[in-house]
């Protein structure tokens, strides 16, 4: 929740109760279940009931199902607590500790290695801190309801366990085999800064009936191609990859990646040349048919997905707006929201927004213009919350009547020149043709041929050049509208990194790591392609997918990490494979090593190097190699650690894959369907309004004091809305047929349900809207994805 004040939950001793309170008992509507039980004024009562609506709305924002919202004022403390921001971040913090202990503990990195009871003292305060927040959560949620929140239910089994644990290595001073250690993603995934890791999260587990499918045919193919390999080769002394039946599917398993291709053929391709038919027929079908087929069903279940996940968002976030209403609406008026509960509603979700945006927003639902929100119409409440508005004087130019308007107006000329652009990109191309002579220009040493690429007099000509473009382009626009721009940003980022560089290596000589700034700015000439603008394109709406896959990336090398520490960290891999194929590569002395004899740096020693190891094995150039050490030293059945974390790794990079083709084709379908002027219209709205309008809507008090100074009485005014141009706003056009037939028949379930009404005892009032049980919440209005 965003700010929501304590005050309200308390008891309140004032005779004015809500249910008799003069004429305030004709305005109360529904009721909020907060205060139920409590003595409270008719003021009071408006707020509990805008504080239950906020929480309504953020959750509708976050994607949480409504069961968990909180039902009676002792429930709401704890709720409170546990959305607060600064809760959030403690939770955050406790889970990142716990990640971070690995460094720590037996076996650690040396240079982080604490002693038992430190690390132990800290895992301890660190699970206590979860404890507490998943206490809070339980007050509210119930302790009978946890079989229905299975995140929370694992979440509570897994900090029992390391709990016992934790307790367990403190009072035997030693570490044990802890592979439990594994779990504690969970703890991190779970905090409310990682829903994108959960929702991708879940969308791999949604996408996992149609991989499973497919892994299971592949498995068909590769158990069957073994078993013809080791009837075929067992017999051919000089093969030894087909000499069992588990050696051979082993070298069939491998070959599904071909980092043992063409090595596995080659002794039986020198008895006859047919036999590489076997290995040729094998790889097309399980490499090139196969494993290609699994993209194409994984990607139209991710596109499947991706459509429900937006359907079920929208609902859920609709049903929400509807829960809010029948808090906000009053008896006078059943049927609507008036300005007062709105700017109310909005002081407890979002109370940044001033006065003016409260009211803009208000105008802006209000297509009817009748002062009041009808449901549909308050419906759409999230999409406004996204709106910064602004005077349409504003576009004129920034530097108006500003000591700087010469100056501006000068660069607005320059930068307008129709020759500007075409001036840029020839000053690029020339940076680009003075690196390339720089560097066939022959130089003493490293040292110098750094300084000359990147901190000699042209590096500095072009600098300045660039900075004088960019300082063009902001006294033309203005800062704020300079940085809209990405490729500016871009720019501007990459010219002060390069310039930072020089400095750099003009004082450290051997810094050779910022030769690399000076060279980005020559992707500014990949704009001038289309092909280039949409991969760029794809590459902003894919970057917040991006991070949560690469979170889970991370996740996911944490527990093969553990995993691996825990089976592998004590076993030495110098000179461990004597007289077996992946001898020359553990060869070692002390005096000298052969070039292939560093493989046994890959191991599982701490947690640095069991994260390279592991993303050596992701890359599969050799995987086999260092499963073959493992399986000689330790024994064969550690192959089954290497082979799950190779279909786990292929698991989740088909699904990265199949959201990059999802959104590369959303990308372009939307851009051949929608021109400049329907985008414009999209990410802008335009509210014309003026003080008098104001006050027949409702503006009054501290609202009306401060729309005074932005209405001036007798004039009307325009203000623009511009919202952020984000896949969800893209969404909204590209599904709009489909979300028209969404709410129309979420509109047909609604009428199917009972009424909530129910006849007021006053024959004159109009229908009491009633709060529905919070027992049956759940039914009332379908929920969306619990992320």
């Amino acid at each position: 929740m965003h700010s929501i004040p304590l005050l309200v939950t308390r008891n309140v001793t004032d005779n004015r109760t809500g249910d008799g309170a003069g004429d305030g008992t004709l305005d109360m509507g529904s009721r909020s279940s907060l205060h139920t039980g409590i003595q409270m004024s008719e003021d009071e009562h408006w707020e509990m009931n805008y504080h239950e609506a906020a929480i309504y709305l953020e959750e509708g924002q976050n994607n949480e199902k409504f069961d968990s919202h909180p039902s009676s004022p002792e429930e709401l403390p704890a709720y409170l607590r546990v959305h607060n921001p600064w809760y959030h971040g403690l939770d955050l913090l406790a889970s990142l500790v716990l990640i971070l202990l690995a460094f720590t503990e037996d076996p650690a990195v040396p240079a982080f290695e604490l002693p038992v009871w430190a690390h132990g003292t800290i895992e301890l305060l660190a699970l206590t801190i979860i404890g507490i927040e998943l206490h809070l959560k339980l007050k509210w949620i119930g302790w009978g309801t946890i079989f229905k929140h299975k995140r929370t239910m694992i979440k509570g089994v897994t900090l029992l366990i390391m709990v016992l644990e934790a307790v367990v290595v403190l009072c035997r001073q030693s570490s044990h085999f802890r592979v439990t250690r594994a779990l504690r993603p969970i703890f991190l995934v779970d905090t409310r800064h990682c829903g994108g890791v959960r929702r991708f999260i879940r969308q791999i587990l949604q996408s996992l009936p149609p991989i499973i499918d497919m892994l299971g045919l592949l498995m068909f193919f590769v158990a069957t191609y073994s078993l013809l390999g080791f009837y075929l080769f067992s017999e051919h002394v000089d093969n030894g990859h087909f000499q069992t039946i588990s050696d051979s599917f082993v070298s069939m398993f491998v070959l599904l990646t071909t980092a043992n291709f063409p090595d596995v053929m080659m002794p039986s391709y020198a008895k006859s040349k047919w036999y590489a038919l076997f290995f040729i027929l094998y790889i097309i079908t399980v490499l090139y048919v196969l494993m290609n087929l699994m993209l194409a069903v994984v990607y139209e279940a991710f596109t499947r997905i991706e459509r429900e996940k937006c359907r079920a968002l929208l609902l859920h976030r609709r049903g929400a707006a509807h829960r809010a209403f029948r808090l906000l609406v009053s008896r006078r008026a059943p049927r609507a929201v008036r300005l007062r509960h709105f700017a109310g509603l909005i002081r407890h979700y979002a109370p940044h927004y001033s006065g003016l945006d409260v009211y803009l927003m208000f105008k802006q639902l209000n297509k009817s213009g009748s002062g009041g929100l009808s449901r549909s119409e308050f419906s759409h409440v999230y999409d406004v919350f996204a709106l910064r508005w602004a005077p349409q004087t504003t576009r004129a130019p920034w530097y108006s009547e500003s000591p700087l308007e010469p100056l501006a107006r000068a660069a607005a000329a320059a930068v307008r020149w129709d020759y500007f652009e075409y001036l840029i990109y020839a000053i690029i191309i020339g940076n680009g043709v003075s690196m390339i002579l720089r560097v066939f220009e022959a130089a003493g040493d490293l040292q110098d041929s750094a300084r000359l690429l990147c901190a000699s007099w042209d590096t500095w000509l072009f600098l300045v050049l660039f900075l004088v473009e960019a300082s063009l382009r902001m006294l033309a626009s203005g800062l704020s509208s300079y940085l809209e721009s990405g490729w500016n940003v871009f720019d501007l980022s990459v010219t002060l990194l390069a310039l930072l560089g020089a400095v750099m290596l003009s004082i450290a000589p051997k810094l050779f790591i910022v030769v690399m700034f000076r060279p980005l700015r020559l992707m500014r000439l990949y704009k001038l392609k289309k092909r280039y603008r949409d991969v760029f394109g794809t590459l902003v709406l894919l970057s917040p997918l991006m991070s949560s896959a690469g979170c889970v990336m991370l996740v996911m090398y944490y527990f093969f990490a553990i995993v691996g520490m825990e089976l592998f960290a004590g076993y030495d891999l110098r000179n461990c494979c004597v007289n077996t194929t992946v001898e020359d590569f553990y060869k070692y002395s002390e005096n000298s090593s052969t070039p292939l004899g560093y493989y046994y740096l890959n191991n599982f020693e701490n947690i640095l190097t069991s994260g390279v190891s592991l993303f050596e094995l992701t890359v599969v150039n050799n995987w086999f190699i260092l499963m073959n050490a493992y399986a000689i030293v330790v024994g064969q059945f550690s192959r089954v650690y290497f082979m799950v974390f190779y279909l786990f790794t292929m698991v989740v990079l088909t699904i990265v894959v199949a959201s990059v083709l999802e959104a590369f084709r959303f990308r372009i379908q939307y851009k051949r369907s929608t021109t400049k002027r329907d985008e414009e219209k999209l990410l802008h709205e335009e509210v014309h309004t003026s003080w008098e309008e104001a006050q027949r809507f409702g503006a009054t008090g501290d609202l009306a004091d401060e729309l005074r100074g932005f209405l001036p009485p007798g004039m009307e005014m325009t203000f623009i809305g511009t919202r952020p141009r984000t896949k969800e706003v893209l969404q909204r056009r590209m599904y709009q047929s489909d979300i028209q037939k969404w709410l129309a028949d979420e509109d047909d379930n609604d009428d199917l349900q009972p009424s909530t009404t129910t006849t007021s005892s006053d024959p004159l009032s109009p229908p009491l809207i009633q709060q529905p049980d919070s027992t049956n919440n759940n039914h009332q209005i379908r929920p969306g994805y619990q992320l």
